[in-house]
């Protein structure tokens, strides 16, 4: 019984890790699928805006706004892709701690409950059946004690009738004797 409670509190604690890590889980991967998006968006800002700088420079006909545009492009793009190096740092940390957590999971999951179960219920029969057999050879000892109870007391008993009767023979076989030498 205490296995079996044991087993409950397994299978229990194995349906509230995972209730609770599917959790951080889907969050995790909502977060990671959200930043790779941004990560595309701020890749296609920045790639709009260095079409934007080419565009400028070829068709500007003032060299002073045109560097002017392309520092400020340039800076955008530099914070940009600090930016983009950043959420790549962030999304990595998210993949370990989601590799992490689907290490626990597989922790957990060796703790398969219906083979434990199924050990269980195989055990508690084994147990059954040996009781069962030692229970019979108790029965079996105890009859065959009885029996070799009454068999010691009947031999007692034809014992004592032998002694008995060659006592009363030993009077008269002597007596025999003694007639049959006077």
């Amino acid at each position: 019984m205490l296995t079996a409670n044991k087993l409950e509190a397994i299978m229990e604690l194995e349906k509230d890790l995972r209730s609770q890590y599917q959790e951080q889980l889907d969050t995790k991967s909502a977060e990671i699928d959200r930043l790779t998006a941004r990560e595309s968006e701020l890749q296609a800002t920045i790639d709009k805006q260095l079409e934007s700088i080419t565009d400028l420079s070829a068709k500007a006909s003032e060299n002073q706004k045109v560097e002017q545009r392309n520092r400020e492009l340039h800076n955008r793009s530099e914070n940009l892709q600090a930016e983009v190096a950043e959420v790549k740092q962030r999304i990595k940390a998210l993949q370990k701690d989601l590799a992490a957590a689907r290490e626990d999971n597989k922790a957990l999951t060796q703790f398969d409950p219906a083979r434990m179960k199924k050990n269980l219920d195989a055990g508690k029969k084994k147990l059954a059946e040996k009781t069962k057999a030692a229970d019979a050879l108790q029965k079996t000892l105890s009859e065959t004690k009885k029996e070799n109870a009454e068999l010691q007391r009947k031999v007692a008993e034809l014992e004592a009738k032998v002694a008995e009767t060659e006592a009363t023979d030993a009077p008269a076989s002597e007596a025999k004797e003694e007639s049959a030498a006077a």
